[in-house]
């Protein structure tokens, strides 16, 4: 069961910005599916196959669930203990939330993105290319390695966002 909003608070641009970033994200798994088939339909029909194709269902399925993160936290599909944060009132689960935020998720953010720089800085200097005969070239796999510097940028925006909501609500704003 899904916790009823913190609050009451208009949303936000970055709000805006995760929903549209979201809802563009969620298309990739139409493609996966599609191509997944033609995968199956290529190997079992034609007894044919294509390692990049392959390679890019599961970059795909990364895409997805790195940059519909913020999304999730935007319109509160997020894993969250709801034991007793749904029985709070609006101005108890905004102090959750903006605790939450500063304490936990936004220092998380700034560690993901600090630990992934050295790995995506180097994936472009190399010009990275898929390790398998006929996988991924260059500029594919340091591409998709560059989001793991976007799931945090975008997951931090919408944390700022619903921060901003709970100091909204806890001043009586929302």
């Amino acid at each position: 069961m899904q916790a009823p909003q913190p609050d009451k608070a208009p949303r936000s641009a970055l709000d805006s910005f995760s929903r549209r970033t979201g809802r563009a994200v969620s298309w990739l798994t139409l493609v996966m599916v599609l191509v997944t088939f033609g995968i199956v339909v290529m190997r079992y029909v034609f007894d044919a196959g294509l390692i990049w194709l392959q390679e890019s269902v599961t970059w795909m399925h990364a895409v997805v669930f790195m940059l519909g993160a913020a999304y999730a936290l935007e319109s509160e599909d997020h894993v969250r203990v709801d034991v007793f944060y749904r029985d709070m009132s609006a101005k108890r689960r905004a102090w959750v939330d903006g605790v939450g935020v500063v304490f936990f998720l936004l220092p998380l953010c700034v560690f993901l993105a600090w630990q992934s720089w050295d790995f995506v800085a180097a994936s472009w200097s190399l010009r990275e290319a898929s390790r398998e005969s006929g996988g991924l070239p260059f500029p594919f796999v340091p591409l998709l390695k560059s989001v793991l510097l976007l799931m945090p940028v975008t997951v931090g925006l919408q944390g700022v966002s619903l921060l901003l909501r709970s100091i909204a609500v806890i001043r009586g704003r929302g």
